[in-house]
């Protein structure tokens, strides 16, 4: 374990590590019979999955599935594997993204216990909300946090994936 960490802290030089691990992965990918895009793109979620799930604290965005397609079709039409080979490395080495919090998420995370005890506290006098009372803190709480992350996040990828979605459609029009 000492061994591993000490490779992601500064065991070795990064052109070697980068060289090690799209090796190590391009191993992975290659070792799976791949025929069709549906087949490559498992194959890419399969590599992202396992990114995110080794690397403690680390979490990395997935690339869209037009990039992914993009590369299948390049990949495909390569002839030899070392092409192949380089190809991977360069959409892996273009496409990996470390995954950032957005600032709304992190003040609702830290906001929202607070408040949910004092909203509790609150409606624990209404008596049309008695039933509050028997609810555990240990579990109201929580489930106020979650609630509020799950709609911040929501509410954030609906006006974000409006505006994306009327950005591109105005310059598609100007363009036309």
């Amino acid at each position: 374990m000492g061994l591993a960490m000490s490779f992601m802290g500064k065991g070795l030089p990064s052109t070697q590590m980068v060289g090690f691990v799209m090796g190590t992965l391009y191993k992975q990918f290659v070792e799976r019979d791949i025929k069709t895009f549906e087949e490559f793109h498992i194959a890419i979620l399969d590599i992202f999955s396992s990114f995110n799930s080794s690397l403690p604290g680390k979490h990395y965005d997935v690339p869209s599935r037009k990039n992914v397609q993009e590369c299948f079709s390049g990949w495909k039409d390569a002839k030899s594997e070392p092409e192949r080979k380089e190809l991977f490395i360069a959409f892996m080495k273009k496409y990996v993204h470390l995954s950032k919090l957005d600032d709304s998420v992190m003040v609702t995370g830290v906001v929202t216990p607070p408040a949910a005890m004092v909203a509790k506290k609150a409606i624990e006098n209404v008596p049309q909300l008695k039933l509050l009372k028997y609810v555990p803190d240990v579990v109201f709480v929580p489930a106020a946090t979650v609630a509020a992350l799950i709609s911040v996040k929501l509410t954030r990828k609906m006006f974000v994936g409006g505006l994306a979605t009327a950005v591109n459609e105005s310059s598609q029009t100007l363009t036309s």
